[in-house]
């Protein structure tokens, strides 16, 4: 099998899709030591995965786009490489590809492609449906002779992240962290539904803990949230980082959240997540390793508003209308809360 001198991995965004590209990195590393890799990430990404050892970083800036694409070029002006590995489909990252040489320029099957994405790339990964979103990424090695076989993170936390996430509450504390925004509006639960199961978690003997980003939703969520709360919980919102995102969720018993970025991260470290789903089909974009204590009206939600089951309608296939997210219903979440909290014997 030849061995490639460089690979350049093209994957800019979001978080949670980041993430997946992390046991991609860690595959190639490990059956080529010696091969140099190049990562143009997301600006807000690269906060996450950045420090990952002997990997160089270029960032993006989704905000400047047309900026931040000249100065990836330029940054690449004088670099060929043996393969690109082109993970994203959207045509702002079809346009950046451009100004990326490469002999082999490894692409999306056709069934997943869009936004001329053929016209930028010369191969494509195999086609296949109802793959999770990592195992597709994962599948952009197979190309290259390679076949990724184990799913390894390893994202560098650093101790300052874990000393701030250490002084947030007492260890051996089982908490339930409550991430309730998605950037897809209308993937989010009711406030008072979030609340109403926190209340719950309190009443058997848990810590609840809202966290989320420093824009004014999830501001707003949160505050809403805890005020329908009788036992007010620990707000957290806006004052982490991603690092310190990674060490609360490390530290974290349960996560509760819908389709988000946070779910994947906590993935990441093993922390098992209560997922809310009905927008979205879990086994696609679920947490890769448990889906057992998710919430999953996917084939309901295609019933009700596309008048078909999930089994008929392509795969990824997202089913954003408003309401839907309401045939999640507080007792759904807490029956999922009570088999998690019962098998692993907590209060």
């Amino acid at each position: 099998m030849h061995t490639p001198t460089s690979i350049c991995l093209l994957r800019t965004s979001a978080i949670g899709d980041v993430t997946h590209v992390v046991p991609l990195v860690r595959t190639l590393q490990k059956a080529w030591p010696q091969t140099r890799l190049t990562w143009i990430v997301g600006k807000l990404e690269h906060t996450l995965v950045g420090d990952l050892p002997d990997v160089n970083f270029i960032c993006f800036d989704k905000r400047a786009t047309c900026h931040s694409t000249h100065a990836v070029w330029q940054n690449l002006h004088n670099q060929r490489f043996d393969a690109l590995l082109q993970m994203q489909v959207a045509m702002r990252s079809n346009l950046l590809s451009l100004g990326i040489k490469a002999n082999r320029r490894i692409g999306y099957d056709r069934a997943r492609s869009r936004d001329l994405h053929g016209y930028f790339i010369n191969e494509r990964i195999e086609a296949r449906s109802g793959e999770h979103v990592l195992d597709a990424i994962g599948s952009f090695v197979e190309p290259l002779g390679l076949k990724q076989t184990q799913v390894h993170w390893d994202i560098p936390l650093p101790d300052e992240a874990q000393d701030w996430a250490a002084a947030q509450w007492p260890e051996r504390t089982p908490t339930l962290l409550v991430s309730p925004c998605s950037r897809h509006s209308l993937r989010n639960w009711r406030a008072e539904r979030y609340a109403a199961v926190m209340d719950h978690a309190t009443k058997r003997g848990w810590l609840t803990v809202l966290i989320g980003g420093p824009s004014p939703n999830d501001h707003a969520t949160a505050g809403a949230i805890a005020a329908q709360c009788r036992n007010t919980p620990l707000n957290l919102t806006g004052k982490d980082t991603l690092k310190k995102l990674l060490a609360l969720l490390a530290r974290a018993t349960l996560l509760l959240t819908p389709d988000s970025g946070p779910m994947h991260i906590a993935n990441t470290v093993g922390t098992k997540v209560l997922g809310l789903h009905a927008a979205t089909n879990p086994k696609r974009s679920g947490p890769y390793c448990d889906l057992r204590w998710c919430v999953n009206k996917y084939d309901q939600a295609a019933r009700t508003y596309l008048g078909r089951s999930s089994q008929s309608i392509p795969w990824g296939r997202k089913i954003e209308f408003p309401g839907v997210m309401d045939l999640i219903s507080v007792d759904h979440v807490i029956e999922r809360f009570d088999a998690f909290a019962d098998h692993v014997h907590l209060a």
